[in-house]
């Protein structure tokens, strides 16, 4: 039986480039489900009633919900293809750990980088800069958190990298200048045919940005 695999998503969202990440990373051909957030659709309301947020992966009729919970779905049942999660079960419990630390906190201190000003900003800043560094010591002198290979915490992160001109933008800072690590490890995951291809175009992003702020009453 064929895999009938729907990605019901929105273009500019990093927690559905996770989801794209990883099933480009396993091979896995599926038809995307543009969705307008504004507007819901009654398939969307339908496959995730509970938050009624994208993504959500239909796999055979049946939806999955929320992108890390997605992407581990993903990496159990095409299990045969590159694996993303370790084995192991304590390097496992540390992937999942950092992974839902970058939903955490990144996700929540980047977002306060666009839509605030004054000294809100100025710690929103603060704050990103010292998630990245903590990031970057957990990296190491490996060139993936995964190790020698892309894993479930590079799947993770890296979406937020199409993000990062829209900060630097809003915000008016180099984040190459703070952590340079982070960048260079970013720009190796780029080299990867299944990131290139899943990540928008920063300027892209960027233009969205400031639609946002301006909905927002930012600008």
């Amino acid at each position: 039986m064929a895999d009938e695999v729907t990605l019901l998503d929105f273009w500019a969202s990093p927690f559905g480039m996770r989801v794209r990440i990883a099933l480009a990373e396993k091979g896995v051909k599926y038809e995307y489900s543009e969705q307008d957030l504004r507007d819901k659709s009654a398939l969307l309301l339908q496959m995730n009633p509970v938050y009624k947020k994208i993504p959500v992966l239909v796999h055979r009729g049946k939806p999955v919900c929320e992108s890390l919970i997605i992407v581990q779905y993903i990496d159990d049942v095409w299990r045969d293809k590159a694996p993303l999660l370790p084995s192991d079960p304590y390097e496992r419990a540390q992937s999942m750990f950092w992974a839902d630390f970058i939903d955490k906190k990144v996700f929540e201190i980047t977002k306060k980088i666009w839509t605030t000003k004054g000294e809100e900003l100025e710690g929103a800043k603060k704050d990103f800069i010292e998630c990245l560094k903590l990031l970057e010591g957990e990296l190491g002198d490996r060139p993936y958190f995964g190790g020698e290979n892309l894993g479930y915490v590079d799947v993770a992160f890296v979406p937020f990298y199409c993000w990062f001109y829209a900060y630097e933008t809003c915000g008016n800072f180099s984040i190459e200048a703070e952590c340079p690590k982070i960048i260079a490890w970013a720009k190796r995951c780029m080299q990867k045919e299944s990131v290139s291809k899943s990540l928008e175009q920063p300027k892209k992003v960027y233009e969205f940005v400031l639609e946002l702020r301006k909905r927002f009453g930012v600008d």
